[in-house]
This record gives structure tokens, C-alpha cells and sequence, in this order.
């Protein structure tokens, strides 16, 4: 079933700033492997792939640790462990205890420019672009029908990356397969001139790939439907301009997709979640093969530790007690009936007082690395995980729906929003709510209680205009105890300091 990130290759590709213009050459060793030499069949295509995927779940060429794909620690700069702190860490979702560089100051919304984990989350997303290009023109050499399906899938990651710089940067350097290898200073591209490539690749690649479900973690026709429609509905924040018909449209493609809602809403997020047939595309994990200290492996055991039971409950060994959750976020749960309510109180307080301590703030429950039967994971392994990770789920969809329908998007239903979102109540053991109580204030906490810790958060408060200065505070936001308001600039990230000493067509984001 994980067969994809079986197949991983070394690719050696280099991001470099300089403005030297003649360095398009091959390497003189023989042993070192490039776009020339190395894809020779179908299958090497495949492994090539895979390197593609893998970037954004594992580090580097030996995980947990060895040979990393950027400079830094392996633990610290994983794709998508940079990705969720900088969605989760920012919100009322989730806080962190531990005092590692500078990973508070997303809690308390005092980062800067220099901040390093900024700086490798855009080397991360920038690395993924780089190694997708090199693909992209290989494949462009092949003429193997199932190559062109290769190319596709590699051209949707790169516009999954760039719709992540978007999200979080806002405008960014911008190169693609065009750029032939050499040093050169990338262009920077807008934050709308970028959407609408965005949108564009997504639009052709679309008929392109696989059909839905084809192979598990594949992306597919759903994928880049689902992309599309994360796009079009946080277009208002991207370019100033409302795409809730567009995000409709492509959301009933993937409701016309066959995925479902399953009884239980733990079959996303337990080490045999690949069953689930509610995830619409995952990052994957497997204990023995793809082994890593960010992703799901930073989750389940950076939300557990002192007197939990982590072997019993989580399967596995040594948690690390980093992270919890504020009372904002707790006190949106029925949490005498609802099953998404998933908090370890036993020993923790609710206030933070301290945010050094992980005993102040309730655990998280949500992730775990035994199956939903509560067997070991296939692995058996006691220190790494087998749960992947949901980046998109039907579930998710659906209140997308209901939002889209509510913002004023064409083409959608009141009444099958209103269905949706009480489907997803019913699973979850609480009332269901009339469609007067359908709105959009509804939605948001709705989207929290649903899909908290799924790194959507960010987005959201910031579409409903909650992140920064409008009136919604949580603790520890703004380096207060009851919580603040910060500076509305501060609704994306700074470029980097280093991409802007290295890159001189790059330009600071206003506020910072």
C-alpha cells in the first residue's frame, strides 16, 4: 500500500545564487549520478518519483538522520514538521515548552526575518521546486505514456510547494523546469502572478494523472481537484479576489470520487489510517522505511509524555512532552460527548501559566502509532511510526463546501452543506445543528474541533480575519498570558534574511 516511498533515489541537485551564467555542465565523476545517466527506464523514472515525495515527508538520503537534503538539523528542518509549527504554533491549536532556537516566538507572534526555522521551511519549499524541475525536464525526454503520468505527478508537488510558499511568504523566487542548471538570481514572482500559475498547472495537469485512488499517496485527479479548491477559497487573502464558485466546482469533483466518511472519525490518524477511506491524499510514514524525527513521528510523540502511556496508548517508546494545546481550543469541544475531544488531562492544568512547562496546557491525544484496533503497528517498531499523515481528507472537503456555499459561491446547496457538516457530527457523538445555526462564526470553530493539528489553522483565522489584529485572542498570543493582538503584517511571513542577502531581486515584506 506505501509502495511509492519505497522507491527512493539520490538526486543531487544544487539551489545556488551567483551570478555566474556558464556552469550547465555534466559532472566530470563518473560515480556522480544526474538527468543524463540515471533514468533509463520506466522504473528509474519511478524511483526518481519518489524522491519528489519523499522531500516533503523524510530529510535527506538516510533517515532519521544522514546525508540530509539542506544544512541543519535533521530533527528541526523536516518539510512538513516546519510546515505544521508554522500553521499550528501560531494558533490558539497548539503551544510548545521546549526552548529550541527561536520556536516560542511563533507561539507569542514575535518572529523575525532571521528566524531559522523561516529561513528552512523556504529552503525546504525551494529544494522541492529544484528537485521537481531537474525531473520535469528529465521526463520531458521520454516518451513512455506512464512517464508523462510521472511528470504530472511531479509538476502537481511542485505546485503544492509553490501554493505553501504562497500561503506562508506570500510573493517568492520563482523557477521552474525552463531554468536550465546554472547559478543564476531567481525572479521573484508575486503573490498573484504566482496563484495564477498555481492555478494554471493545477488546470493542466489535472486530466493528466491518475484517476482517484489509483495507488495509495499517489497524487491523482482528486489531489489536484482538492488543491484547487484549498486555492480558490483562500483567494481573497491571495489576490483580493473571491473564487467560492471555482472552489465549489472542483470539490464536487471530488465528492464524484468515491471517497466517504468512514464510523470512526480515529481511522485518519492511527498507524493503518491508509484504510481510511476519507484520505484524499497523505504524506506516508512506515517505521522500517521512511524513518524520521518530523511528520507523524514528531506529532505522536511530541504530544505525549510524563504520566501518559505512551507504549500502550501511542505504541511507542520515549516521548519527548513538547507540545500541547490552549484553553481556546478546549473550550470549542462538548467534551463530555464528542469524540474528537482528544485531550489528556490526567496531570495537566488547562491554564498555562507557564509555557515552559508541558503540564500546563492539556495534551493531545489525536495521533497514535497503533492500529484502530488497537494492535502494534505492521512495523513493530518502537520509536518510529507508521501513521501517515492527512494532508487532505474528505472531511475537510465538506466544510470547505459549507464555507464556500455561506461566502456566496454558485452552484452549491444550503441543504447539502447543512447534510455534510451534520454527517460529520453524527460521527463525532454531538447534535446536529439546524440551518440557522449554520454560519460562517460556526464554520471556523467547526473547522477547529473537526480538524485541529492538521495544519490548517493559520490559514483559517487568517481568511476569517482572526489571526492578527481582529478580535479573536488566545493565550500566550501577542507574549501575553490572556492573549493580544499583533500587527496585521504579520498575517504572512518575512522573506527570510538569507534569501535576501543571496537573492538581490528579492524584496523584504512590508512590516518587517
Amino acid at each position: 500500500m506505501k509502495s511509492i516511498y519505497k522507491l527512493i533515489l539520490v538526486i543531487g541537485v544544487f539551489y545556488l545564487s551567483s551570478c555566474v551564467n556558464d556552469l550547465n555542465v555534466s559532472p566530470i565523476d563518473p560515480n556522480v549520478s544526474h538527468g543524463d545517466n540515471v533514468y533509463n527506464s520506466v522504473k528509474d523514472y519511478k524511483e526518481g518519483l519518489a524522491k519528489i515525495y519523499a522531500s516533503i515527508a523524510i530529510t535527506g538520503q538516510q533517515g532519521p538522520g544522514g546525508m540530509p537534503d539542506i544544512e541543519g538539523d535533521e530533527g528541526f528542518y523536516n518539510y512538513l514538521r516546519l510546515y505544521w509549527n508554522l500553521q499550528e504554533l501560531s494558533t490558539d491549536e497548539a503551544v510548545i515548552s521546549w526552548n529550541d532556537q527561536t520556536i516560542k516566538d511563533f507561539c507569542w507572534h514575535t518572529w523575525s526575518a532571521t528566524d531559522v526555522f523561516l529561513g528552512a521551511m523556504h529552503s525546504r519549499i525551494m529544494y522541492t521546486v529544484a528537485i521537481a524541475n531537474e525531473y520535469i525536464r528529465a521526463t520531458q525526454k521520454s516518451d513512455e505514456p506512464e512517464v508523462k503520468r510521472f511528470e504530472a505527478e511531479a509538476r502537481l508537488i511542485r505546485a503544492l510547494a509553490y501554493s505553501h510558499g504562497m500561503d506562508l511568504f506570500g510573493p517568492m523566487p520563482f523557477v521552474t523546469e525552463a531554468n536550465l542548471p546554472g547559478a543564476f538570481f531567481p525572479e521573484r514572482i508575486s503573490r498573484e502572478d504566482l496563484f495564477s500559475y498555481i492555478e494554471s498547472e493545477l488546470q493542466e495537469v489535472k486530466g493528466l494523472l491518475g484517476e482517484p485512488r489509483f495507488e495509495y499517496g499517489r497524487a491523482d485527479k482528486a489531489v489536484a481537484a482538492m488543491l484547487l479548491a484549498k486555492i480558490y477559497l483562500n483567494a481573497e487573502v491571495y489576490i483580493g479576489e473571491p473564487k467560492y464558485t471555482e472552489c465549489l466546482n472542483e470539490l464536487q469533483e471530488v465528492f464524484n470520487d468515491g471517497y466517504y466518511i468512514p464510523n470512526q472519525y480515529m481511522n485518519n490518524f492511527v498507524a493503518d489510517n491508509h484504510t481510511s477511506p476519507e484520505i484524499i491524499f497523505p504524506m506516508i510514514y512506515d517505521g522500517i522505511k521512511t524513518q524520521s524525527f518530523g511528520g507523524t513521528m514528531y506529532l505522536v510523540l511530541s504530544q505525549i509524555g510524563g504520566s501518559m502511556d505512551a507504549q500502550g496508548m501511542f505504541g511507542v517508546q520515549n516521548a519527548w512532552a513538547g507540545l500541547r494545546t490552549t484553553k481556546a481550543l478546549v473550550q470549542k469541544f462538548d467534551l463530555d460527548n464528542d469524540v474528537r475531544a482528544l485531550f489528556w488531562t490526567d496531570g495537566q492544568n488547562l491554564e498555562i501559566n507557564d509555557i515552559n512547562l508541558f503540564t500546563d496546557g492539556y495534551a493531545v491525544t489525536k495521533f497514535r502509532n497503533r492500529k484502530l484496533n488497537g494492535d502494534i503497528s505492521d512495523s513493530n517498531h518502537a520509536e518510529q511510526v507508521d501513521t501517515d499523515f492527512p494532508m487532505f481528507r474528505l472531511a475537510d472537503a465538506y466544510l470547505m463546501y459549507a464555507e464556500a456555499v455561506l461566502r456566496g459561491g454558485q452552484g452549491g446547496s444550503l441543504n447539502q452543506a447543512l447534510d455534510m457538516v451534520n454527517q460529520l457530527r453524527r460521527r463525532a457523538n454531538v447534535s446536529t445543528v439546524s440551518s440557522g445555526a449554520l454560519d460562517l462564526p460556526f464554520i471556523l470553530d467547526e473547522r477547529a474541533r473537526e480538524l485541529f493539528w492538521e495544519g490548517h489553522r493559520r490559514s483559517d483565522l487568517i481568511r476569517f480575519g482572526q489571526f492578527t489584529d481582529g478580535p479573536y485572542n488566545w493565550p500566550w498570543k501577542g507574549k501575553s498570558f490572556e492573549g493580544r493582538s499583533t500587527a496585521a503584517y504579520r498575517n504572512i511571513y518575512p522573506v527570510p534574511a538569507q534569501q535576501l542577502i543571496a537573492n538581490p531581486n528579492l524584496k523584504q515584506n512590508p512590516g518587517y
